[in-house]
């Protein structure tokens, strides 16, 4: 699988989120994933559901939760398994970040990406064979890419 970019769990949050505060974030949310060729993985579906059943100030239903990542079943999908979790580990250790985000740098550069969609890495920080690019920074790195 190669895709051109991953999206990290905040860009898809931000795809739902009712906020009027963040209507912004989610036009930028949302116009990536409409234009870009992009993969996911399993941890960042899994992360979706918890944050948006119970961490947002509305909460959406699990129904609801279930019907959006149904529809990211379209896109590529990078599992979790033990060498991707060896990879995380090692890149955590190598770049002094949390696990979590070793994981996401692992399953992007798993799936080919070159930039990850993320505003909780430091943007234009280039980790291993990724970029990552802060969509919600107002410096408009999402790309044209047509």
């Amino acid at each position: 699988m190669i895709v051109d970019s991953f999206l990290d769990t905040n860009v898809l949050v931000y795809a739902v989120t009712a906020d009027p505060d963040e209507a912004h974030k989610r036009e930028a949310a949302l116009t990536l994933i409409e234009r870009e060729e992009f993969a996911l993985s399993a941890q960042i579906l899994q992360e979706f559901y918890v944050t948006v059943t119970r961490k947002l100030e509305k909460p959406l239903s699990s129904l609801q939760a279930m019907e959006w990542i149904e529809q990211w079943e379209a896109f590529p999908c990078v599992g979790i398994d033990a060498a991707l979790v060896k990879v995380a580990a090692e890149l955590s250790e190598r770049y002094r970040i949390s696990y979590w985000d070793g994981a996401v740098i692992a399953a992007a550069e798993l799936a080919g990406a070159g930039i990850v969609y993320s505003e909780d890495l430091n943007d234009g920080q280039r980790y291993g064979q990724v970029v990552i690019s802060n969509p919600f920074s107002g410096r408009g790195l999402i790309q044209d890419r047509g």
